[in-house]
């Protein structure tokens, strides 16, 4: 189910009225409270890392200083990420390497800070699926999970597949950003895959006894999601979920780790042990914590992150709040027009618990790329939705084309998909296949 809330309000423009004229007092005193509140936003940011190896295939990516626009620091962001690779470490690098600029290169240029959020989740799962489809004309039996933190101000956008986790903890409680995409975790990804065309179930031994986590075979990938793992099937999909959040002024901490730490620790225990020490000491409390419960059996990788506007304040404290007790404030609530008013003084108002402003984690691409109004009309209509080529009028095919769930959607409105792009979307939808069936007596992946 897709969300979206009142987003926060973006940045009014510089300059002076056309032709010199006079600007009204009102405006220049919208500016003024518009500018204290973007600055307001802008939380002090520090972040901690720490890692130990047992196969070399985790990566990871810190970029506390971004910029969508070059020089304009009003475009400022932070981007973090986790790359736990399968099979070989090709799809972990490849993808560290190329999903930010995929990202940014899904959003249209110019867009003024409240567009740019707004646009954010669609702009990520058409990075991930073009990454994915990029990737595979490279290698075929690579394969990465993905959990890819963007922070901007106080929002905080989480795209994820596979099973890396992101945990927030904010207001005393934790709020869980990124989902598990294993398939002993999931049902509806059992069922998505199986009807898709892969085969899911436990690996067989001598006797007929089945063991160990479902997984998909060819390939014995206990992953439904993740980007590379061609050998697997295409049903594998790279279509992440989605989540972002917008935190009070109080800030938060954010722990980004790969299944090394959850494996061993639950988000309460990586909280618990990593608590009243800044974000450097915290990744290594929490990475040296998971390998003394279940030893060094994988790749263990943490990245903390904290936010708050108190500088040289090293550490999240201890909240009186039973951690887990959270709820998100405007859950499920869409934009109505009552929502609309750009003057309302509530606008302007820092939420005092962390407000959820948009979810996803549908796998299907007709539903992903097409998004609600004035989202949509955010993206270029003859621009292919997830590789970004410039398209033809009558050379685009719509990402509705042969939907199962057509409803009211009018095919010819798009948004359109060049050819290659279309088949990699039929393929994730098991209406091309493309691979063999194999005995789950093969070895596993992952």
């Amino acid at each position: 189910m897709s969300t979206r809330s009142k987003s926060v309000p973006g940045s009014l423009g510089a300059g002076g009225a056309a032709g010199g004229a006079a600007v009204p007092l009102a405006v220049l005193l919208r500016r003024e409270v518009v500018s204290e509140r973007t600055a307001a936003e802008r939380p002090d940011l520090q972040h901690g890392f720490f890692n130990q190896a047992k196969k070399g295939e985790d990566f990871f990516l810190l970029k506390p200083h971004c910029e969508r626009l070059p020089g304009v620091t009003s475009s400022s962001f932070s981007a973090f990420g986790i790359f736990d690779g399968h099979n070989g470490s090709g799809a972990a690098i490849y993808t560290k390497e190329n999903l930010l600029n995929n990202i940014l290169g899904a959003v249209p240029a110019d867009l003024n800070r409240e567009d740019w959020l707004a646009a954010l989740p669609r702009a990520m799962v058409a990075a991930f699926v073009k990454t994915d489809k990029d990737f595979q004309t490279k290698a075929r039996s690579s394969g990465t999970t993905v959990t890819f933190v963007i922070i901007d101000g106080l929002i905080v956008t989480v795209a994820s597949v596979g099973d890396s986790r992101c945990v927030l903890e904010a207001e005393g409680s934790i709020y869980h950003l990124s989902s598990d995409h294993r398939f002993d975790a999931s049902k509806e990804e059992v069922d998505r895959v199986t009807e898709a065309g892969g085969d899911v179930g436990r690996l067989n031994v001598v006797g007929g006894a089945e063991i160990g986590p479902l997984r998909c075979w060819p390939g014995g990938l206990c992953l439904s999601r993740s980007i590379g793992d061609q050998d697997v099937g295409e049903f594998i999909v790279p279509v992440p979920l989605v989540k972002q959040v917008k935190l009070s002024t109080a800030g938060g901490r954010l722990i980004i780790a790969s299944d090394g730490v959850w494996d061993a620790l639950t988000a309460e225990q990586a909280l618990n042990c990593s608590r009243g020490v800044p974000p450097e000491a915290a990744a290594e409390h929490v990475v040296k914590e998971a390998v003394h419960s279940k030893g060094l059996r994988d790749d263990t990788t943490c990245i903390v992150v904290d936010l708050g506007h108190e500088k040289g304040n090293p550490a999240m404290p201890a909240h009186k709040k039973q951690p887990g007790m959270g709820v998100f404030k405007n859950m499920f609530r869409k934009k109505t027009s009552s929502d609309s008013s750009c003057h309302s003084d509530r606008e302007y108002m820092d939420p005092d618990v962390v407000e959820e402003i948009f979810e996803d984690e549908c796998a299907f691409l007709s539903r992903r790329l097409d998004s609600e109004y004035p989202v949509r009309n955010m993206f270029k209509l003859f621009i292919c939705a997830i590789c970004q080529v410039e398209l033809k009028p009558n050379q685009g095919i719509s990402v509705h084309e042969d939907s199962s769930q057509p409803g009211n959607l009018r095919r010819w409105d798009g948004p359109f998909l060049c050819q290659s792009c279309q088949e990699k979307k039929e393929a994730m939808e098991g209406k091309r296949r493309s691979r063999d069936s194999s005995s789950r007596n093969s070895g596993s992946s992952e």
